[in-house]
């Protein structure tokens, strides 16, 4: 595994991004003091390299009995298409909604109901987008048995959100190993660790507390 190369380089390259003074909104509304665009790392050859073998390897592991990978539009369907390829199993991908022409299909690939598909994307927030995925998925008679993502945050909405869909969920990177990585690199200052370990613990009220300020 290349775990800490992998974390190195994001850092290196600022797909990772720490700004506790000036913080970043998510989708959710969620307001945050870190930025993950793991988008980038389509442009760095060995890093997403390293990143398939170890989502791969991750996948064979977590899923041996996983017969198709499915890709989470859009950020998460170039590493599907790079691990199917080292697991020589065919792809699919999921998109957000269904086509408004054609044959109004939100699923491209072809998959039965006896395969077993793994999904994955490149970043679990709160886990909304994946899971919609999941229920298109079954939705349209697919199977699906476990999530994976380059990173996740690990935050309590996104433990909720998996627990109560009852989804297995396997990433290959998480926040707590990030920021473990961050403090003893000497890359961030105490009192940004303490932010982000502050964040972490409760990100809504952090957010209010910000507001407020």
């Amino acid at each position: 595994m290349h775990k800490d190369q992998i974390i190195s380089q994001l850092i290196q390259e600022k797909i990772i991004t720490i700004s506790p003074d000036k913080p970043f909104t998510y989708a959710s509304g969620m307001l945050s003091p870190i930025y993950t665009d793991l988008r980038l790392t389509v442009s760095y050859p060995e890093l997403r390299d390293m990143i398939a073998s170890d989502l791969a390897n991750l996948i064979a592991k977590e899923f041996p009995e996983a017969t198709i990978i499915g890709g989470v539009a859009t950020a998460g369907i170039p590493h599907a298409a790079w691990v199917a390829d080292k697991l020589h199993l065919p792809m699919i991908y999921v998109r957000p909604k269904p086509k408004d022409h054609g044959k109004g299909r939100q699923i491209e690939g072809c998959f039965s109901k006896d395969d077993k598909i793994v999904l994955i994307d490149d970043l679990i927030t709160t886990g909304g987008s994946v899971l919609n995925a999941v229920k298109a998925t079954e939705k349209d008679g697919g199977n699906v048995i476990g999530v994976s993502s380059i990173f996740t945050y690990y935050l309590p909405d996104a433990k909720e959100n998996f627990a109560k869909s009852g989804v297995k969920y396997a990433p290959l990177l998480s926040y707590p190993e990030l920021l473990k990585k961050e403090n003893e690199s000497g890359h961030i200052s105490s009192e940004q660790y303490d932010v982000l370990k502050t964040w972490h613990e409760d990100p809504w009220a952090w957010g209010k507390k910000f507001e407020k300020q």
